[in-house]
C-alpha cells in the first residue's frame, strides 16, 4: 500500500480519538460543537479526497463539494 495511506489512517485514528477525548471532557456549549464540527470536517475532506480519489476528479467536482459541506456545517452550527 502506498505511504500516503498509512499516514491519512493514522490521521484519521488520531482525528477521532481527539473527538472523543473533546465528547468526553468538555459540557456540552459552543466552543464543543464547534470543535467536534471542525474534526468532522477533516476527517470527511481526508476520506472524500484520498479514498474516494477526488483530488483527480475535476475542479467542479472539489468546489462543490467543499461548498456543500461549508454550507452544511454553517448551518449546523449557527
Amino acid at each position: 500500500m502506498k505511504k500516503t495511506l498509512f499516514i491519512t489512517y493514522g490521521l484519521l485514528i488520531v482525528l477521532t480519538a481527539s473527538t472523543a477525548l473533546i465528547s468526553n471532557t468538555m459540557s456540552v456549549s459552543g466552543l464543543a460543537i464547534i470543535l467536534i464540527m471542525g474534526l468532522s470536517v477533516l476527517k470527511f475532506l481526508l476520506v472524500s479526497f484520498e479514498f474516494m480519489e477526488l483530488k483527480k476528479a475535476n475542479a467542479f467536482w472539489k468546489v462543490s463539494l467543499i461548498s456543500v459541506l461549508g454550507l452544511i456545517v454553517l448551518g449546523l452550527i449557527l
